[in-house]
């Protein structure tokens, strides 16, 4: 059972501070330094300062955590009532309008595998330790973690639709129009809680954020503050949400010592159809041309760069994975593309191993596939090969999760990505 609550958030004062626009950022592990000082440079309160803190070593979270008193003190305000904020995101991807609808709340924090929240990733001990120590500086929930449940009849919109009310923040960032309602009616926060209680949560993005907050419960645990330790920051949505979005994450190998494109090539040819076509001149093109590849099943692109030659991949209807020997693989990832490429190509083909793309030694990834394209037509660069992905699945993410495995790392992309800044959750406050 997934237990949920709401809470008395902290949010910013915006009738006081103006546009929330100025003041939200995006997640911290997709801000580079120069993104960091353009975001910090809109507004002393925007809270990239706080999640992002300058410094070096680990002085930088105790000035987080004056960032954040300072923040609390100058601009933000805690809502009176219990609440949850149903949080509506309005988007454009391929030329279509999306509305993403979902609602922060705070959840019962359970380790994966052992209650209702599942991961579909793996996650590293390197982020993990930054996210504590700021966390233990701050004695906060900073960042929402996104999860997905299961919800075809959309109950939970039926639950809080009449207590909606206006917006409390609503603005444009990022290239999203973002729209923030509180609800603190009983009635609802108790109807919301009640249709939850049956689902699993996946998580679609923040695993280390999510695995972070789990680290802390003990050490709050500890210092006997045992209620307020049970329950993490997170923002929930639909899985069968009209608005949700899946897009591909590109992968560009490069620092390989022989990388040997034809020899990985024929080690997988029993596998694979194989085609070699001319390079598309568009990202769209290439995302049309994998779309209809993996029509017929996974299916992927690989352009050496400079030579102007895609190379398309597309798993045989007679694919037996055991002649494969992918017998260590659960089910749900023995015909997954993404699984394919690292299992087939990447280890086997070129050394690259799962220690290796567990710690990007010769990976990079792309979201954007005109800026994957460009790459691949350009070369001179330490790139040698571009792999190009079709999206994963939301029906492939929720089996894999479903069977206590995970997949390689950034396997997914929900779109657009969750903000912070929305609700902050301060642990020394309570609930």
């Amino acid at each position: 059972m997934a237990h949920v609550r709401p809470l008395r958030g902290f949010r910013y004062d915006l009738p006081r501070l103006g546009d929330a626009g100025l003041l939200l950022a995006p997640p911290y592990d997709v801000v580079d330094a120069a993104g960091r000082e353009r975001i910090g440079a809109r507004s002393p309160h925007n809270c990239i300062h706080v999640i992002l803190p300058e410094g070096e070593g680990d002085a930088k979270y105790e000035v987080g955590a004056r960032r954040f008193a300072a923040l609390e003190r100058e601009a933000l305000v805690r809502d009176a009532a219990p609440s949850f904020y149903v949080y509506h995101q309005t988007f454009t991807s391929e030329g279509q309008q999306y509305t993403r609808k979902g609602f922060i709340g705070l959840i019962e924090l359970t380790r994966f595998g052992a209650g209702p929240v599942l991961a579909h990733e793996r996650t590293l001990s390197g982020p993990k330790a930054d996210r504590l120590k700021l966390m233990r500086a701050c004695q906060a929930h900073l960042e929402l973690v996104f999860g997905m449940f299961s919800d075809p009849g959309r109950a939970w919109e039926a639950a809080t639709s009449r207590a909606l009310g206006s917006a409390v923040l609503e603005c444009d960032f990022d290239g999203t129009h973002h729209a923030l309602y509180r609800v603190d009616d009983p009635a609802a926060t108790a109807a919301l809680t009640d249709v939850l209680a049956d689902k699993k949560i996946y998580i679609a993005d923040g695993h280390h954020r999510y695995e972070t907050m789990c680290s802390f419960r003990a050490e709050l645990e500890a210092a006997g503050k045992g209620e307020v330790a049970r329950w993490g920051l997170i923002f929930l949505s639909n899985l069968d949400d009209p608005g949700l979005v899946v897009l591909p994450t590109h992968r560009l190998i490069h620092s390989v010592p022989g990388l040997d494109l034809a020899a990985a090539l024929a080690q997988v040819e029993p596998f694979f159809t194989i085609t070699h076509e001319k390079l598309p001149d568009s990202g769209t093109a290439v995302r049309a041309r994998l779309a209809e590849a993996g029509a017929r099943g996974a299916a992927f692109g690989l352009a050496a760069p400079a030579t102007g030659e895609l190379v398309v991949l597309t798993l045989r209807p007679d694919f037996d994975p055991a002649a494969a020997g992918l017998q260590h693989l659960a089910p749900a990832l023995q015909r997954l593309d993404v699984a394919l490429l690292h299992e087939l190509i990447l280890d086997r083909g070129f050394g690259v191993t799962r220690e290796a793309q567990a710690q990007n030694t010769n990976i990079r990834y792309y979201k954007s596939t005109d800026e994957a394209l460009a790459v691949a037509r350009a070369g001179g660069s330490d790139v040698q090969l571009v792999c190009f992905m079709n999206p994963t699945p939301v029906h492939d993410v929720r089996a894999v999760c479903d069977s206590g495995e995970v997949m390689p790392q950034k396997s997914t992309f929900f779109y657009p990505k969750i903000p912070t800044g929305l609700v902050f959750h301060d642990l020394k406050e309570g609930l």
